[in-house]
């Protein structure tokens, strides 16, 4: 009972980002990009106060919710297809899996240090593997299945630098999101250890 918190919030927020992901935000987002990386955050903060077992269970916990959501949308056909495609679904699921795994090791290898060293270098590690797992496997032109010829066109990065796919650009913008959130995360993270710990924050 004591992860029920956790593991409803890991999995609302799995399953939001598979929603929210299907809209755009400006050119190079989507909102799922906004609402993913807090997975980093309930992760971190169960490894924190109930150790990494406790984490690694609360990541299953939002794998089911995100393959459940997956095998829902490739079953809803929209104007250009299913919504959510099997090489979508293998990408988001081994990206999802592989960087929680990764950030709640490093988390639990961390955390005799700085308050503020294990959650930060652990979701900007995880988030990096599932930047690159993500669009590499979703869009990669490498990868002989699926039609992706849309995200493989030519642009400049970003708009404004060197031409690289197009899947380069959205997965650069993701990568840029997770990173300023993995920052801003660790005022919440602060806050809500030393509530539910009851230990000053400099001790935790």
């Amino acid at each position: 009972m004591k992860l029920l918190p956790a593991v409803a919030a890991m999995a609302l927020i799995v399953v939001a980002s598979n929603v929210l992901v299907q809209f755009l935000y400006g050119q190079w987002l989507t909102w799922g990009a906004f609402t993913y990386p807090l997975a980093f955050l309930v992760t971190d903060l169960t490894n924190r106060l109930h150790g990494p077992a406790a984490a690694r269970r609360v990541v299953m916990a939002g794998f089911g919710a995100g393959l459940v959501c997956s095998v829902i949308g490739t079953q809803i056909i929209g104007p250009e297809g299913p919504l959510v495609t099997g090489r979508i679904a293998l990408a988001s699921a081994t990206a999802f899996l592989g960087a929680q795994m990764l950030d709640v090791t490093l988390f639990d290898r961390l955390r005799g240090g700085r308050w503020w060293r294990a959650p930060l270098v652990s979701s900007l590690v995880g988030s990096a593997l599932d930047t690159a797992l993500f669009f590499s496997i979703a869009f990669s032109a490498l990868l002989p299945f699926g039609d992706v010829a849309w995200a493989n066109g030519t642009v400049p990065l970003l708009g404004r630098g060197p031409d690289a796919p197009l899947w380069v650009s959205l997965a650069v913008a993701d990568w840029g999101v997770k990173l300023a959130l993995a920052v801003i995360a660790l005022v919440p993270f602060r806050m809500t250890v030393g509530r539910l710990s009851g230990r000053p924050v400099e001790r935790l």
